[in-house]
């Protein structure tokens, strides 16, 4: 019973009729007493609360409204930016990667739990508030490692039937820190198992959409029942691997040419000398489409989740292989046909052909696959950081912890600076120095090399939880592949973030110093010259921020440092995902010093620093208005005589977007001026700001992609690596080029166009004022 209560019940008996109700004087002494001793009660707790008050908020300070404590309204402390930046310590980086990389630890392995326990422990020691590890039963995929006679193989036989050549089963070991156990042999994940030949091996270039379609007009050339050859590059290789299936090859080799991986050719300074890949180097890689377990799409893979059968499951469907040029030379040497146009040549020494015939006594290739699919535990680790206002507020730093092999590049030189980030933010939690006002996650990934797995299952199992909570992701896969410059995807939210955060931090590079931070040689090197700002580009599906902006609609950003992509036309580091990719190569080639990791690991925790503690969250929904006309130009560009003339009204596009741009300049002008003494109207601007990118999900999903749900930034339908603008349209559009149902196809357009519209306009309705969400 309350105080309140007690009062009334007294109240209402002492007003009763004294004729009615006879005390003795005794008895009234003591309700008297009682009575007295209530009120003293009442105007205690009334002096308490005030001493309280006062006891715990200065009244010489003017920072917050009578009654409410200084801690929710304070703005972050200035100087524990310089703190944490100067406590990121390159020496602890690299020590970090030549644990992390000493030997292989593949994801569902016994190496991939060690590596997750040690993280765990680490995380404890060093002041993090908890941690811990989050296992699921996922499908993986592996190599035949025993029995030579089955191991993933390539084979060429002449007309009786004899061996000519076949492929190494592993790549040589060309540096003493190679010579470790457990070295996963050369395959591509998820592959189909099967043992095929064909008296015809077709080169395809790179096996996209446009190279089928290259072979179909201006070559004679059928691939169906035919094994093709594509080199690494320009897209993503389980799109390889779907378009020679839908183009009705039995199998598909994959290799990476010199001119892609080595770029002065077979004369080049390879590894171990240098970054460029050698002759024997080979990717590995996945060619699942999608991201997540495949058995469980859309629902987390836990415990009692229901499974599909492989059968029902959306797996690849013919054998693929991958290897080197060195391998490849020998390929290519047996294949006959008509010379190759200029910009299907590689970099070997020798003529490029598109084959079909085979030449030099050859008569048949064979392709040898034993890969398995099984199921496997892998693990998250997760090390929290409460926050001390808004502990439901979460800011996410994320990298995924599996490798192929040694990983010194992917994804360990990440996993080396996170592990040195969570150390000097924990270790100021620890000593009472500094608690962010919002809860920071550091994310250490499993199996996001099979396809985004550990991340798309968590996001899968908690994503009410994250649409509701969660503020950003900031993601560092690789801190370094190159050491000329950061480069950057984003989505628009976090642009100005970004800037602010690399304007903070040294420029590492000690050759170029009249660049005085990381912004400036950004600037320099990789220019959005339009805006006048360091190009920040779209995201794809590259790495375990896709599930987070596609599933959730949450802000993401991904930094590394990189090599000078102006002179080096790649498609990725050269050693990429190569046995290769070892602690020597970075240590003695790629960041002697390990300053850029240093500048990765200053930049992360800056911009983490400012989302978790800065009153108002740091996003300018203006730059997502600008991004948006962006969009709405690139997609005219690319489309628009088309659309237009098949009944597709641009300007209600333009219309919709001015209003968005309309409303996130009036959005901005009261953020601007909001009452910063008041935490209520604090809180109702971050519900605002964080709302803005949810808004542009659609729970349905893009067209015939229901599980891609933001309707701006998706992957590519034909090259899952890379961004984007308005996918569920570009993807229509692209389809209907080929479609032998067109009128169909354009029904679909035009639905899709009527989703971007209402959505677009849905986002703007969450920046007005909260009780004028709806126009008059």
């Amino acid at each position: 019973m309350s105080i309140w209560q007690t009062r009334q019940f007294s109240v209402s008996n002492d007003s009763c009729d004294s004729s009615e109700i006879s005390m003795k004087p005794s008895t009234q002494a003591r309700r008297k007493l009682i009575l007295w001793v209530l009120i003293a009660g009442v105007v205690g707790l009334g002096f308490g609360m005030i001493i309280g008050r006062f006891g715990f908020c200065d009244q010489t300070e003017e920072n917050s409204a009578p009654g409410i404590s200084d801690a929710i309204v304070q703005e972050a402390d200035p100087g524990i930016t310089a703190e944490i930046l100067n406590q990121v310590n390159s020496d602890n980086i690299r020590h970090y990667l030549q644990k992390l990389s000493e030997n292989p630890h593949l994801a569902g392995t016994d190496a991939d739990y060690q590596q997750a326990r040690e993280l765990r422990d680490f995380w404890k020691s060093v002041g993090l508030d908890e941690a811990f590890i989050t296992p699921y039963d996922v499908l993986l995929s592996y190599p035949e490692t025993q029995d030579k006679s089955k191991m993933n193989q390539i084979f060429v036989y002449d007309a009786s039937n004899q061996e000519l050549w076949k492929s190494d089963l592993y790549e040589p070991i060309l540096d003493p820190s190679e010579n470790k156990s457990h070295v996963v042999p050369p395959f591509n994940a998820y592959s189909a198992p099967g043992d095929v030949s064909s008296s015809e091996l077709v080169y395809v270039n790179y096996g996209r959409v446009e190279d089928y379609r290259w072979l179909a007009q201006n070559t004679s050339i059928n691939v169906t029942g035919k094994i093709v050859l594509a080199r690494y590059g320009k897209i993503f290789r389980g799109d390889k691997a779907n378009q020679a299936h839908l183009h009705g090859a039995k199998g598909i080799i994959i290799y990476s040419d010199p001119a892609d991986y080595a770029v002065d050719g077979e004369t080049s300074q390879v590894y171990p000398r240098d970054w460029w890949l050698p002759p024997s180097g080979t990717q590995r890689g996945t060619i699942l489409l999608g991201s997540g377990d495949p058995l469980t799409p859309g629902y987390p893979a836990t415990e009692h989740a229901y499974r599909l059968n492989e059968t029902e499951a959306h797996l690849p469907q013919i054998p693929c292989h991958p290897i080197g040029y060195g391998v490849a030379k020998n390929l290519l040497g047996y294949m006959g046909g008509t010379e190759v146009p200029a910009d299907w040549r590689g970099a070997l020494n020798l003529t490029y052909r598109y084959g079909g015939s085979l030449i030099n006594s050859a008569s048949r290739v064979r392709i040898r696959i034993s890969t398995k699919n099984e199921k496997k535990r892998t693990y998250n680790v997760f090390g929290v950081i409460r926050g001390r206002v808004e502990p439901d507020r979460y800011v996410l730093l994320g990298n995924h912890r599996d490798a192929w092999v040694f990983g010194a590049i992917d994804p360990s030189s990440g996993t080396a600076v996170m592990k040195e980030v969570s150390r000097v933010m924990g270790n100021l939690v620890k000593a009472n120095k500094w608690r962010p006002r919002r809860t920071i996650i550091f994310c250490s990934w499993g199996a996001e090399e099979y396809g985004l797995i550990g991340s798309t299952e968590w996001i899968e199992q908690y994503v009410k939880n994250l649409a509701a909570r969660a503020v950003a992701y900031l993601n560092v896969d690789i801190a370094v592949q190159g050491n000329y410059s950061l480069r950057s995807l984003g989505t628009p939210l976090l642009y100005s973030a970004i800037y602010d955060a690399t304007k903070k931090i040294p420029n590492p590079d000690d050759q170029d110093m009249t660049k005085k931070t990381v912004y400036d040689k950004w600037f320099a090197s990789f220019p959005d010259t339009a805006q006048g700002l360091p190009r920040i580009s779209d995201m794809g599906s590259g790495s375990d921020y896709a599930p987070f902006i596609k599933r959730v609609g949450l802000p993401c950003v991904d930094i590394r440092y990189t090599y000078n992509t102006n002179q080096y036309k790649i498609s990725s580091y050269p050693l990429y995902h190569s046995k290769y990719e070892t602690f020597k190569v970075v240590d003695e080639i790629m960041d002697r010093g390990f300053k850029r990791h240093q500048a990765v690991g200053q930049t992360w925790a800056e911009l983490a620093r400012n989302l978790a503690d800065s009153l108002i969250i740091p996003f300018k929904v203006q730059d997502y208005a600008k991004k948006l006309q962006q969009l709405i130009k690139q997609l005219e560009d690319d489309f628009g005589q088309l659309m237009k003339s098949n009944g597709i009204e641009f300007d209600l596009l333009y219309n919709v977007s001015n209003r968005f741009t309309t409303e996130t300049t009036a959005f901005q002008k009261f953020v601007d001026s909001v009452d910063k003494k008041d935490p209520f109207a604090i809180r109702k601007v971050n519900d605002q700001l964080i709302q803005l990118e949810r808004a542009f999900i659609d729970p349905q999903g893009l067209p015939g992609r229901p599980l891609a749900r933001h309707v701006l930034f998706a992957e590519s339908s034909v090259n899952t690596y890379a961004g984007s603008s308005f996918p569920g349209l570009a993807d229509g559009m692209f389809e209907i080029e080929g479609s032998p149902d067109e009128a169909r196809r354009w029904e679909i357009v035009r639905k899709h166009f009527s989703v971007i519209l209402y959505t677009i306009e849905s986002a703007a309705s969450t920046l007005r004022d909260v009780h004028k969400f709806m126009p008059l």
